[in-house]
């Protein structure tokens, strides 16, 4: 049977990749997209699901409860696929408020509309979904076992405080009100579309443009990481085949440092740049093109506040109750990640300015 679903910052990194992969697994279920389109959501990046036909955009606040309500009525909405959140740690330390404001007002505007819709009269069959990050449970040291979804919650960041409330909220109306719910932490993303304030885009934007690349500290702050594909296909097997009140950890088993992830970016555009003269003339500031390497681009800088040292997901349970294992290692995602940028400037360096 055909589902409605309404997927919030549909328009923003991880969101944009759950709607292509969905809308490509699932042609005759209707997607809306409702996205308020903040700095880092952009419509671009749905073009050609719209002009198929594939998708319905709607530009809005998730806060916005009388639209939230009129969506989902008018699409007779069955799932929510809740992506929608304000998400850079930096951001969050120099302006938190919206990050209280669209996490947690947002999410229980969400759930709230989600109650009136599909828990009155009769009911429906229906699922909300709530995407979340590794952050909400701290920081581990180098020896401490990797997260699983028992972990105790333990943010240190105005953003994952925010998110680590809005996992509270979500549990609260499965278990208050029975709304049919499910969530997942994932790691560190990575891929296409990623706003370049991210480490990685980040990093490539800079090797390209010839800017400096900063990394945090000492660049010893360890990351797991986990393409962002793979992502969207664990969040379609926990709408498929997950179970409602449960929690589901994605992560990439795939543990680095900072450091060395800035290092093989480096190696991996100098191998990009040697196979292909024609870079050089596209990115004539880039260090390659002056015959340097990329790495003489890192800079250290002074280490962010309350930066957490350490994070990683255990998945084995995922893997064992859904069958779900990621796809891609780093380098074959970082790779693909890397042409990808290099195949779409025009995608990304309006974003710059």
């Amino acid at each position: 049977m055909a589902q409605s679903l309404m997927v919030t910052g549909g328009a923003g990194f991880i969101g944009v990749n759950f709607v292509y992969h969905w809308a490509d697994a699932h042609p005759n279920d209707q997607l809306v997209v409702l996205d308020a389109l903040t700095y880092a959501g952009n419509r671009a990046s749905l073009e050609p699901l719209e002009r198929a036909g594939r998708i319905h955009f709607v530009e809005g606040d998730i806060c916005d409860a009388d639209l939230v309500a009129s969506v989902m009525r008018e699409h007779n909405t069955d799932t929510i696929v809740h992506f929608a959140a304000e998400s850079h740690v930096d951001r969050s330390i120099t302006g938190p408020d919206a990050f209280i404001r669209t996490n947690l007002e947002g999410t229980h505007t969400l759930l709230a509309a989600a109650r009136g819709a599909w828990l009155t009269g009769s009911g429906c069959d229906h699922r909300f979904h709530h995407v979340s990050t590794d952050e909400v449970y701290g920081s581990l040291s180098a020896d401490d076992p990797a997260f699983t979804e028992t972990t105790r919650y333990e943010p240190n960041s105005p953003y994952s405080a925010s998110k680590a409330g809005s996992d509270h909220l979500v549990r609260a109306y499965q278990h208050t009100f029975g709304l049919q719910v499910t969530t997942s932490n994932c790691s560190n993303n990575y891929g296409p579309y990623h706003f370049p304030e991210k480490l990685i885009p980040l990093c490539l934007t800079r090797i390209l443009d010839g800017g400096q690349i900063p990394v945090y500290g000492d660049g010893s702050n360890i990351r797991d990481w986990l393409y962002v594909t793979d992502h969207a296909r664990g969040i379609a097997n926990i709408l498929e085949s997950g179970k409602a009140g449960e929690v589901y950890n994605i992560g990439g088993h795939n543990e680095w440092a900072n450091l060395d992830i800035v290092r093989l970016l480096c190696r991996v555009m100098d191998e990009r740049f040697a196979a292909d003269e024609a870079l050089a003339m596209r990115f004539p500031n880039a260090p390659q093109s002056r015959g340097a390497n990329s790495d003489a681009l890192i800079e250290f800088v002074t280490d962010r506040a309350g930066h957490d040292w350490r994070y990683a997901i255990d998945a084995s349970k995922i893997e064992r109750e859904l069958g779900f294992v990621p796809d891609e290692t780093f380098e074959t995602g970082l790779g693909k990640t890397v042409d990808w940028y290099l195949n779409n400037e025009a995608w990304w360096r309006p974003l710059l300015s």
